[in-house]
């Protein structure tokens, strides 16, 4: 095992007002204090009672998903713990992954893509 799921994160226009839509559906509680992630007008996350988190990312022109359309496909991506981001970067990249955005060390999160071009981000575990 590299890492563990810490995250599902969904691209959207307005952040605040989808993480509303999933409290008023799941519970929890909207934009909790959290080291791993930074709030602000670009970003909101909610903490279910099960432990999951959700996190919702503006994203400049957001065209949603039309399914199934495979022209405007499924907009997510995955945010792994990991307690060394060096080392599960070396791990990840062993079994194909691709660096998208390497990051400065002292951000806490680095970019890859998966084998088949998927984004998903390994986060500094805290």
């Amino acid at each position: 095992m590299i890492a563990d799921l810490e995250c599902v994160v969904l691209d959207c226009s307005r952040p605040a007002k989808l993480a509303e839509f999933y409290r008023a559906i799941l519970g929890g509680e909207v934009n909790r204090r959290d080291r791993r992630w930074a709030l602000g007008d670009d970003w909101a996350t909610l903490h279910t009672p099960s432990g999951l988190v959700l996190a919702f990312q503006r994203v400049a022109d957001y065209r949603p998903p039309r399914w199934p359309d495979p022209a405007r496909p499924q907009q997510f991506h995955l945010d792994f713990g990991v307690a060394d981001l060096d080392r599960a970067q070396e791990q990840v990249l062993a079994l194909g992954a691709t660096v998208l955005d390497g990051g400065a060390d002292d951000r806490g999160w680095r970019v890859y893509a998966d084998p088949a071009g998927h984004p998903f981000c390994l986060v500094r575990r805290v």
